[in-house]
């Protein structure tokens, strides 16, 4: 059989807690993380040592396994109910304050990151088109497929049922359409033989574990930047952990 092993990506990296490095010297970029379940991508990003300020993590479900982590790092955490609020445009004003509150915003800064940026772990929630108007261009969510592909929920499976060979994840900015905000970087892997839908997953989360801790850093540096009409921008910035290679896939 045939393989060609595909092109490596060469900002990305195989293990996160190799991104402990010297930090900035100026504030560290405040941000706050929204979940909803257990917090995989929270304890990913929170391992990895990244140049950031955690100032919160707020979910919408009392129970959600990633308050614990956040406690644990000695993060500030708050629940938020949906609810507890008669509709989503009313939870989301709500949420919306609380998350301003956190960030302590400077509103005439003409540099994004002294705003702060909402990230998304696991937030099983649609917004407003309110909500994601106020947090445009500082909104940040992983998607575990290979946008635009597979949107939504089941992803793994539906990628299984439609019998691509590629799958993988997507780091996007939130906007009002679900799941079709700018690209920002995505990773894939190989769909084999004999997958279900769990250990396609598993392959998938993987790699969430590993993108969305660099393409944050690449925010926190500057290389990754965002204009007032939310478009992405990269540049080269002299960082060691920007630079580490992460082993390339073998794709029959």
């Amino acid at each position: 059989m045939h393989r060609r092993r595909a092109r490596p990506q060469p900002w990305l990296f195989d293990d996160p807690s190799a991104m402990n490095t010297d930090l900035p010297k100026q504030p560290l970029p405040r941000v706050v993380v929204l979940i909803s379940g257990r917090g995989s991508n929270l304890s990913a990003l929170l391992a990895a040592n990244l140049p950031l300020h955690f100032a919160a993590v707020i979910s919408n479900k009392a129970d959600a396994g990633g308050l614990l982590a956040a406690k644990q790092s000695g993060i500030p955490t708050e629940v938020i109910s949906h609810l507890d609020f008669e509709s989503r445009e009313i939870f989301d004003q709500a949420l919306a304050e609380r998350i301003e509150g956190y960030l302590q915003a400077k509103p005439d800064s003409g540099d994004i990151r002294e705003k702060g940026l909402v990230i998304l772990a696991g937030f099983m929630r649609i917004f407003s088109p309110a909500f994601t108007q106020h947090f445009a261009g500082r909104m940040i969510n992983i998607h575990p497929s290979l946008l635009p592909s597979f949107t939504g929920l089941h992803t793994h499976q539906r990628a299984l049922d439609e019998g691509v060979r590629i799958h993988g994840c997507t780091v996007h900015l939130v906007t009002a359409q679900l799941d079709h905000g700018p690209i920002l970087a995505q990773c894939a892997v190989p769909v084999l033989e004999g997958d279900d839908a769990q250990t396609l997953a598993a392959r998938v989360l993987r790699q969430e574990h590993l993108l969305y801790p660099r393409v944050l850093r690449a925010w926190a540096l500057g290389a990754l930047s965002i204009d007032e009409d939310g478009k992405p921008h990269w540049e080269y910035v002299q960082d060691p952990m920007l630079s580490l290679p992460i082993p390339s896939l073998e794709i029959s």
